[in-house]
This record gives C-alpha cells, structure tokens and sequence, in this order.
C-alpha cells in the first residue's frame, strides 16, 4: 500500500493563486494556511471569500512507484472533481459520499508519476445541473446563500444554513491510496439475533481476487465457509452467554474483535453485541415510537450532530472525541447525525460504540427538493448501498432515517405548493430509492423513512402533529412562544428543537473585537445566521428577565434562557413516559464559532445550557411541571433498576430563607415516571420560588432544583452578598457562598477549560465547590461571577 496523502500543490484556474495543500484537508483552509486569504471565520471575512466556490481548482503531486498492478483508493472526495493519472482520467466523481476504487495498473509508470485532482467549481455545477432539469429544484434561500447545492451530492451545509458560514468549499476528507491488487477482504455486513442468553452473528463477508476459504473469528468462535460465485461468503457465529453492549448508564460498553480472514488478507471490526430495536406501532393514541435495548425501553436522551467544524480539514479525532464525552458527561445516550452533514468516518463511529452513544443516522438529505431522475437516483442508489454497507457493522447505530424535514419542504415553497402532486412524486421516488438500496444491502436494519414523520406512507404536518412517530417541535424558537407551549405539546419522540443563545465571551473574542460587542453590530449580525434570531432573543430577555446591564451579561443571560427553555420542555416530556420516549434537541456543537441553538461552543468549551443538561438529563430526576392550581414534582427513573426516592419541597424567599412545605415518599420501577408530590401554588407566597430536592432511602442527596411560578423578572431579586476563594493547581478549586439566595450562579474563565459545574443556585449556609481544569495546563486563568442579580443590577465579582 502506498499513502498518496501529505503536501500537494494547489491552484485556481487563473493559475495565479499557489498554495501548498495537505491532503487529506479543504481547499479554503488550505489557503488560509498559506496567508493567501483571511481567516474565515474573523469579522466578516466569509463574505470576501465566496469567490473560492466559484473556480476550479487544481490539487498535484508527484510520487515515485513501481509500476506493479494497483487500485487506486479514494474516500470523501469532494465532490465534482476528475482524477488525472499521467495525462489520462481514471475517475469522474460527483458523490462526497461514496469510496471510489479504480484500477489503475495500466497508468502506472515505473518510477516518477504524476497525478491530478481537478476540483470543479460547486457554484457553477449546481447552477448547470439545475438548469438540466425536468423541472425547477428549490433549495432553502433563508438557509443556503449560495443556491443550487442541493443538486449536488455535497454536505448541504457547505452552502451556509442557519447556524453555518457558507464558502461551498472542496477537498478530499479521507483516504487517498495505491494499493496492490490482490485477494482483498472488502465489506462485511453484519447481522445479530438474541434468543435464550445466545447471540447469533449471521456474516455477509465480500471477498476480492480469491476463491479461498473465508474464515471470522468472534469471541473465541471460529466458523469457516466458501465464497460463492459473487465473492460471498455466509458465515455464522453462535455466542453463548455473551458479554453485551449497552447504551451510556445503563452498563458497559463492551466491544469485540471480529477478525476476518482469506487467502492472506485480513479485516478487523469493533463489534458490540446487543439487541436494539426501533417500537413504533399503532397504539390508543397514534403511532409509539421509541427504542429498545436488551429488552429493556430506553428513554433517548440527547441531542442533535452537524459537523464539528464547516472546514473539514479542520477536525480531529481528538477533537471529536471531546465534543461526544461531552455528550456523555451531560447524561446524554443519544445523538442524531443530522441529514444536512456528512456520513462520519468510520473512527466516529467507534467514538460513539465506544462512550454508548446509540446514532441515530440520517441520510444526507435536508429541508430541499432534490432531483428524481433515473442518473441522480442511481448515484444515490449507489451511495446508499456503499455508505450502510461501510458503516452497518457498528454497535452504536439505531436507526438509519431517510432524510431531514423533506416532507415538510413539499410545503415550503410556492413552486410546490402550486404543483403539490408532483414534488410529492419526486420526493416519493427519492424516498423509496433509499429505502430500498438500504435493505437490499441490511434487510434487517431499522428503518424511519424521514424526520420528522408520523409514519411509513404518511406525508402529514409531523412538526404539529404530536400523536405518532417523531417530532420536530420549532413553535416555541420560530413562532416566538413562550417556553410553556412546550407543555402544550406531547410528543412521542421529539427528534428537533430548540432554543438559541450567544456563543460565550471567550469564543467571541475569536470573530469580533470589543468595538463589536453590540448585538446590532455588523460583525456580531454576520455571526448570526437566522433570521430575527436577535430579536428573538432580546426579546424573551424581555418577556421573563429585567434586561442585563451590559453585553457580557447579555450573553450571559442569553444562555441561562436558553437553558431554560431546553429545561421545560425535557422535564415535561420525561415525565409523560412511556407515552414520551426520548428528546434530542437541537443542537449539540457549532461548525464555527456562531450564535446558535448548540449547548457546546465552537471548540467544544460548555455552554450553561451544556451544564444544565447534565442535571435535567439525570437518569434519576425530579421534574417540576405546573398543573392548573399546583405544581407536580414527578419522578422519573431510566435506570434498570427500582428506586426508592424521598422528595422534599420548600418554598424560598429572595432572601434565601426556607420554610418547608411536605415530603413524600415514593418508589419508581424501572424506565418509569411517577407523581411524587403535589404542590399547591397557594403554598408559596407572592415573591417565594419553590426549591425542591431528592434522596435516596437512605438520605444520600440525588439531586435538587427550583421552579418559579412568575417570570424571573417579576421577582425583586436581592444582592446575594457572593464571595469565593480559588485554590491553584492542575485543576483549579473554586468555593462559591452566598449571603442570600442566588440564581444561576455562573463561573468564566478567561482561557477554555471546563469547569465541573455551572448555572447554580445557592443558598446561604451551602456553599458550592467546583473545579476548573484549564485546556492549557499552564495556564492563569481568571475567573469571574454571575447571578441573575448581577446581570440585571449590576455588580460582577
């Protein structure tokens, strides 16, 4: 095998711009590593630089070899772009999604070879591709500055989106190979059943050059079988009493080495042996949709993915890795591999089966109308039997779903409203394309034809609609409600939604200087992508907070809404399981560093939202959910296991003080929500919250929370007298006390780091300690303090 990766030479079609290019990588970060444009993501650079997307460009290198018969390999090539061995194309690629595989041994050269990847400009593509068409594509103009990306096989949010810079950028993202032909193991396909403490591993492994024997070795079991005339071979492997993988919390992730073997050739997959099915089925009130694991229902919990960074050769497995612990840390189980990315590689699959992460994985389609015609319906045939056939063997995956939201985009434009019948064909043979290349390859897979959906063959209003299948519930952020509609809605799965703030000070200070801290500014506007997103924000400031004193303390306050808002709706829709089985809300990281609706900066830093799904994500928790003249406190268990809890409630005075109100006792079975207390609203007075904590039997505090009746605003929130001493080290020591009560206590740093807990409240007599651990372990950092008093009075410490 030869790497042709590392340094190659790149140009424009000019010729005029040069620019070393380390490949695999994009071209846009490519030339800004070599000083020939700005950084994309500073001010407002990425409006100067769209010009990038509008030119051909040429990657080269040379590379010595010896002439043996040879495959060229290539990964994630993005996206038109032709590959020139020696002066002759050996590859015409349209599809970022697809592994090209080329014999080449009749191109090769003993000793110096040259090659050529020719990039063709996504712009001028798309716009020729659509002006081929039957009939007229529209794309998401509020999401996609840059049109006609959806008539490309290429993350659709290269082409901007609501929360995404928009450079339409190129590269090549994975591997880039000679590799000598000879016998090959290629794709395994991976099938398991459980019955009677038994695991059976059916294999479907595709063999190359050989007619040898085929033999797979999985947890000490060994099986044999001989290729058919197709390359197959049919394999199966009988586990007794197997050591299964479960999702985060409920036990361990354990993953087994399946070593493949023929003729020489080897292969090696992580497997986790579980049982894992997707319930939905008609019920009294609809359609149930949720997930089952081992046997057990597991309420998902968690959030959506997009792709860690809008420059792909900016991410890092080691960075990926810490934006998915931080999932887990939050308590989450669940991610949702949103259809506006990318297939991720392999390696982020493994991230996930290793933390217990369950995928729910979309196919790349989003919020568009894409073309049915029988070549584009082939090419996505044959991305769709090549992408599950690459990634099927991981424990991680739940369920492959067919798109984002194109349901609903049948209604979004006035050109299908118009001719409704016809974009629901188009749409329904794109649909059934995928659905049907997904089986041919994994009959056994879970399958969800679209998200949100009701159902198989039901096209209706899944964003209103909370009785069947998936939701994504956007009344709340796009229509402006107030955070209770998300009581008004039960869902039985809610795929998407959410609420935006700011990013945080120390990621602001990465695109925008203090002249710039002004959410009107044109910097700080370019860096928020929705439209109105800024008045919306300002404007719930207004609905339930006093306005804060200054920027710093907007962004401050823009956050403790947000989570706020996400809190709501979680805490509802837990308490209403099993009706309710999972929420993954929107949106876990950021592309770039942007206002947005994700709970982890760009660069992975915790927002307090991320640190407020840590406690409304608990596996055990209490939630608060007013109810007429009361407030009920419902417990919630996800753990495997009964628990017996003792709830307490007190109403607090915005002087800190407690007076007690009632206790009770209660068990909740496994994977259950149970009322445990009833609390009426005449129990509190005019200016009192009510604070409220759990046990277990034995007294050993769980957790703790409050609820206020009233917007925070109507409250006269006193100076909450806040001191702390830091203890250096490592990991820095903070202890926080308060004099009186103290809402939302937040600590910032001024370098990244992450700190072990945020958005506290705090009463007097029960200080807090929590540790800082800087990403730089030699850094000083400075920290400083926010409440809901400071931000709105004044007065940080």
């Amino acid at each position: 095998m030869q790497d042709l990766s590392g340094i190659w030479s790149l140009s424009d079609e000019s010729g005029q711009i040069k620019a070393e290019f380390a490949l695999p990588g994009d071209g846009v970060d490519a030339l800004h590593k070599a000083g020939k444009i700005s950084d994309p993501y500073w001010g407002r650079n990425e409006y100067d630089l769209r010009w990038i997307g509008e030119r051909d460009w040429t990657a080269t290198r040379q590379f010595d070899h010896a002439g043996t018969a040879s495959e060229l390999v290539i990964e994630e090539l993005d996206c038109v772009a032709e590959i020139w061995l020696n002066g002759s194309q050996v590859l015409a690629a349209e599809n970022m999604f697809r592994r090209y595989r080329i014999n080449v041994s009749t191109t090769l050269r003993a000793g110096k070879n040259n090659i050529e990847i020719r990039f063709k400009s996504p712009v001028r593509e798309g716009a020729a591709r659509q002006a081929a068409q039957p009939f007229f594509l529209p794309w998401s103009d509020a999401n996609s500055p840059i049109p006609n990306g959806n008539l490309l096989r290429k993350q659709q949010c290269d082409f901007g989106w609501d929360w995404n810079i928009a450079l339409a950028t190129f590269g090549l993202y994975g591997a880039i190979r000679l590799e000598p032909i000879g016998p090959r193991v290629g794709d395994i396909i991976v099938k398991q059943t459980h019955s009677g403490g038994k695991a059976t591993v059916d294999l479907t492994v595709q063999v190359v050059n050989t007619t040898a024997p085929v033999t797979a070795t999985l947890c000490g079991v060994t099986a044999t079988a001989q290729p058919d005339a197709t390359g197959k071979a049919h394999l199966q492997l009988v586990i007794d009493k197997p050591d299964l993988w479960w999702p985060a919390g409920l036990g361990p992730q354990t993953l087994h080495d399946l070593i493949v073997t023929c003729d020489g050739a080897s292969a090696h997959r992580k497997i986790g042996l579980r049982d894992l099915q997707l319930v939905s089925e008609p019920d009294a009130a609809g359609r149930s949709f949720g997930f089952k694991v081992n046997g057990h229902p597991v309420f998902a919990r968690g959030a959506n993915w997009i792709p860690a960074d809008a420059l792909a050769g900016r991410i890092t497995p080691e960075a990926v890795r810490d934006l998915l612990q931080s999932a887990v840390d939050a308590n989450m189980n669940m991610i949702r591999v949103w259809g506006g990315g990318r297939y991720e590689p392999d390696w982020f699959y493994d991230l996930c089966s290793e933390l217990g992460l369950m995928v729910w994985q979309d196919f790349m389609f989003s919020c568009n109308i894409y073309p049915s015609t029988p070549d584009y319906l082939a090419e996505v045939d044959a991305e769709v039997r090549d992408v599950v056939a690459r990634m099927n063997h991981h424990a991680c995956i739940a369920v492959w779903c067919g798109d984002n939201e194109l349901i609903g985009a049948i209604s979004w434009y006035e050109v299908t409203r118009k001719d409704r019948d016809r974009y629901l064909v188009n749409y329904d043979r794109l649909n059934r394309t995928i659905e049907t290349a997904m089986l041919s390859v994994l009959p056994h897979a879970n399958w969800w034809p679209s998200s949100p959906s009701p159902g198989p063959m039901n096209f209706g209003d899944a964003w209103h609609d909370d009785s069947s299948g998936d939701m994504h519930f956007w009344s709340v952020w796009h229509e402006g409600r107030d955070f209770d509609h998300y009581r008004d809605v039960k869902p039985r799965f809610c795929s998407e939604f959410g609420f935006q703030s700011y990013p945080s000070m120390n990621t602001i200070r990465r695109f925008a200087d203090e002249k710039d801290w002004n959410i009107a500014a044109p910097v700080m506007e370019s860096h928020q992508k929705n439209k109105g997103g800024n008045a919306r924000i300002a404007e719930t400031m207004f609905r339930y907070f006093r306005f804060p004193v200054d920027f710093p303390n907007f962004v401050y306050l823009s956050q403790v809404q947000q989570g706020l808002a996400i809190k709501t709706a979680v805490t509802q829709w837990r308490s209403l399981k099993p009706h309710c089985m999972g929420a993954l809300y929107w949106q876990l990281n950021d592309t770039w560093p942007v206002c947005s609706w994700a709970s982890l900066d760009h660069g992975g830093d915790w927002k307090l939202m991320h640190h407020m799904a840590k406690a409304f994500f608990a596996p055990i928790t209490v939630s608060a959910v007013p109810l007429g003249d009361n407030i009920e406190l419902r417990a919630v268990n996800d753990t495997l296991t009964a628990v017996d809890l003792v709830v307490s409630a007190v109403a607090v005075a915005m002087d800190g003080t407690t007076r007690a109100i009632n206790k009770a006792q209660v068990t909740v079975a496994p994977d259950a929500a149970k009322l445990a207390l009833t609390v009426p609203k005449s129990a509190l007075g005019p200016q009192d919250m009510l604070a409220f904590t759990w046990t277990d039997a034995a007294g050993n505090r769980l957790g703790g929370d409050h609820f206020a009746p009233l917007p925070y605003k109507a409250y006269d929130l006193q100076d909450a007298g806040l001191s702390h001493t830091i203890t250096p080290g490592p990991v820095w020591t903070i202890t926080i006390a308060a004099e009186k009560l103290a809402l939302f206590v937040a600590v910032e740093a001024d370098c990244d780091g992450r700190f072990s807990q945020n958005a506290m409240a705090l009463f007097p007599g029960h200080p807090a300690t929590i540790t800082f651990t800087p990403k730089d372990p030699k850094a000083q950092p400075q920290f400083t303090l926010r409440d809901l008093h400071s931000a709105t009075y004044g007065k940080n410490t």
